[in-house]
């Protein structure tokens, strides 16, 4: 069976966001932000409007490019493309919140300027909500990634898939814990029931990177999640890609452990695990000091993490951190010593 699914959390509910306009059934409304993107814009589009699933319509946003985007979508001609430009760049993550508020389907999804949906795409998603609980929120697959970024190691005839589907979501898993433990969802391989979406304002403005993900972690909050191994999308890394970015990256995730403290709280072994995650991106900023502050805290706070530190860093590495002085606990509640770390790395 290609399907695996986490149970809905207890006492979930459908949890009705503002959204401006009424659902019409079996819509698919497609939201695609770009910004400065008319050499890759194109194929983008195609992609979508060759969908095998008919019922959709495809919301352009328009984050204040220079490009003529305008003169691009009324080339196309087709009556399924709403166009709209924001005044102002204000990023991806306002741009697809500019979009939902036009949104009229019953479904929700994402395209990047940059990636290509497979054709059956829509209608495999849309049947398998047919198929699931009123309560899934949201059906997601991998995506085929392809490009020239050499910190991938892409190169002729290679490619990976990302999410891996090794790692996902699997029946009986709590799905929030597993979002929290590793960024399951990229929105342009996920379809979204519209009726389960967070609430507005949906993607956290203010986050400098990881926002898809902070939308992933609150939708897990209150429904259900599939996941399918099927791969609906291809994806194209650059040297310039936003998820390359790890100044950003660390900002991003420090805002993710801020926000779900709470739970972060009750279980060392999730937080010791995100503790080293973020570790990782400081050593690759060149933040030594914090990064093996936040690997002794993740020992100190789940002991067990020692064997992944030792496997990563080796054993003679830990020995001497551990020998280092103790450094103040760093709880989950507060992280504005780490914030001021990354902050210090610069824009």
């Amino acid at each position: 069976m290609l399907i695996r699914s986490a149970l809905t959390p207890r006492g979930s509910r459908p949890v009705h966001s503002p959204f401006v306009r009424p659902a019409s059934p079996g819509l698919v409304s497609v939201i695609l932000p770009t910004y400065n993107r008319l050499a890759s814009l194109p194929d983008a589009i195609a992609s979508v409007l060759r969908q095998s699933y008919g019922k959709l319509e495809l919301i352009v946003v328009d984050d204040g490019s220079s490009q003529d985007i305008a003169g691009l979508v009324a080339a196309i001609g087709d009556d399924r493309i709403r166009y709209v430009r924001r005044a102002q760049n204000g990023g991806a993550a306002a741009a697809r919140n500019t979009g939902l508020l036009l949104a009229r389907g019953e479904f929700i999804a994402f395209q990047d300027s940059d990636d290509l949906w497979l054709p059956g795409k829509l209608a495999r998603q849309v049947a398998l909500f047919e198929r699931l609980p009123p309560t899934i929120g949201a059906v997601t697959a991998p995506k085929i990634l392809y490009g020239r970024d050499a910190a991938f190691n892409f190169g002729p005839g290679k490619v990976a898939m990302a999410p891996d589907p090794a790692g996902r979501l699997r029946e009986g898993q709590d799905a929030l814990r597993h979002l929290l433990s590793q960024n399951r969802i990229s929105l342009q391989n996920t379809l979204f029931r519209r009726a389960l979406c967070p609430a507005h304002p949906w993607f956290d403005s203010l986050a400098p990177a990881n926002e898809d993900w902070e939308f992933a972690i609150r939708l897990a909050r209150q429904t259900g999640i599939y996941e399918d191994i099927e791969p609906v999308a291809l994806g194209f890394m650059s040297p310039d890609s936003i998820s390359r970015n790890t100044r950003k990256e660390c900002r991003g995730l420090l805002r993710i452990l801020h926000k779900n403290r709470d739970v972060l709280a009750a279980d060392p072994a999730l937080r010791a695990g995100l503790l080293i995650h973020l570790a990782r991106q400081m050593r690759a900023l060149g933040r030594r000091r914090t990064a093996n502050r936040l690997l002794l805290e993740s020992v100190r706070i789940h002991p067990p993490a020692a064997v992944e530190l030792s496997a990563a860093l080796g054993r003679t590495v830990l020995r001497r951190l551990r020998k280092k002085p103790a450094s103040k606990p760093h709880s989950a509640a507060s992280a504005s010593t780490l914030r001021d770390s990354v902050a210090h790395t610069g824009k």
